[in-house]
């Protein structure tokens, strides 16, 4: 059994101001910070064997917070969806300037393309045959991989043959923690999901 531990990285400026940051690459602030650091509590006495993170700097900036002097393997391909025309954009100058597109995007994810950016295909294919070899790579090992909401997102789809449609009614809150394991004698199993208690527990939380 492969379990992975998979954490959306904490809050930057874009996501706090409720903009697509998609391949744009700010860092955390300050209160992204401090919930990387309450991940770390939390995790500080689980063996991991291997970390994995998106390159770009908010998944990577939580990673090293969390795992400290662990080896981080970076790779583009857990990086989140590319948003084209969105990037950078609030919601609302988003239903201003673009209402049938953005309609679309939330009301059809899985047929949208984003103009100059990725589809939601797009997306699931390059992060589902990464993680793939990601698992194959580590049998009976425990890993943890930083990544972002999109991302995901369509993990958790895949693990629980949910169909991409739903994608929008997964949440997933910032510097929240899933796990899936995964067992080559049975589907995989998804014992957490957006899971954030370690944000107001009095006392240590488990896994």
């Amino acid at each position: 059994m492969v379990r992975l531990i998979l954490i959306r990285h904490g809050e930057t400026n874009f996501s706090s101001q409720n903009r697509y940051c998609g391949f744009s690459n700010p860092p955390l602030n300050n209160k992204g910070i401090r919930q990387s650091e309450k991940l770390a509590v939390r995790l500080k006495d689980t063996k991991i064997d291997k970390v994995y993170s998106s390159d770009l700097i908010r998944a990577y900036q939580t990673a090293k917070i969390i795992f400290g002097d662990n080896p981080i393997e970076k790779t583009p391909d857990l990086r989140e969806m590319n948003f084209g025309l969105f990037e950078g954009l609030k919601y609302e100058q988003l239903v201003g300037k673009y209402p049938e597109l953005y309609r679309d995007w939330v009301d059809n994810p899985e047929k949208i393309k984003t103009p100059n950016g990725e589809g939601l295909r797009d997306l699931s294919k390059r992060v589902e045959e990464k993680l793939s070899i990601i698992v194959s790579q580590h049998k009976d090992k425990t890993l943890a991989v930083v990544a972002h909401g999109g991302p995901i997102r369509v993990v958790l789809c895949k693990a629980l043959n949910f169909d991409l449609k739903i994608f929008w009614q997964i949440e997933q809150r910032l510097g929240a923690l899933n796990i899936i394991d995964y067992s080559e004698e049975s589907p995989p199993i998804v014992v957490k999901m957006n899971d954030v208690s370690h944000f107001s527990a009095k006392e240590k939380v488990t896994l």
